[in-house]
């Protein structure tokens, strides 16, 4: 009869074993996973409309330099899908929207006349005294099978300083967009997300 409960016994005490065994895994996930979360949302875009509405009150002292960003994070090509423009404050405003979550390389400054197009070379005609032109690398502006995604790639909203608005290349994975502006003013550039855009603003003045 020793025997018997001898087995029972130890059985009984594995088995204890192996329940506080998993309860041990089970809370050691249960302190992993906030800790992996909160590692993760820090890096989440977390800009929202009421941001982008703030940021667009704002001061800023903006530059007349050349600005150049790369961005090697890019898959594939990012496709430019929307372009607004529209008068801010004391500036103007004008957002280039890509789909996805990353922003292609772009380099901005303002250029001298004759602007040209890419392809053709034939010169565009823009109004103004200054051209500000943005141009997107790894980055198209049409559909695979060719359909432009901006149908409007030339417009006038004659803003305060924007005046003129045309689209001068969307060819081989580059993207030109050239502004024609009242005066070369300083500009400032922002980075938006949730969508993913490339904002310029011009100073009035």
């Amino acid at each position: 009869m020793i025997w018997p409960l001898a087995v029972l016994f130890i059985a009984s005490g594995c088995s204890s074993s192996a329940i506080d065994n998993t309860a041990v895994v089970n809370q050691s996930n249960s302190r992993v996973e906030p800790v992996t979360e909160n590692k993760i949302k820090p890096k989440l875009p977390t800009v929202s409309a009421a941001d982008e509405s703030r940021e667009a009150l704002s001061d800023f002292v903006g530059t007349a330099d050349n600005t150049e960003k790369k961005n090697p994070n890019v898959i594939g090509v990012a496709v430019l899908n929307e372009v607004r423009s529209a008068r801010h404050g004391n500036y103007d405003r004008v957002v280039f929207e890509f789909k996805g979550k990353d922003l292609p390389t772009y380099h901005i400054e303002y250029i001298d006349r004759p602007v040209r197009a890419c392809g053709s070379g034939d010169v565009v005609p823009l109004a103004g005294d200054g051209w500000l032109e943005v141009r997107f690398s790894d980055a198209q502006a049409h559909t695979a099978e060719g359909a432009p995604t901006i149908k409007d790639r030339s417009r006038s909203p004659n803003l305060p300083i924007v005046k003129d608005l045309k689209i001068t290349c969307d060819f081989e994975a580059e993207v030109t967009w050239v502004m024609g502006v009242s005066s070369p003013n300083r500009y400032r550039v922002v980075e938006l997300s949730k969508p993913t855009r490339l904002v310029i603003d011009i100073k009035h003045d």
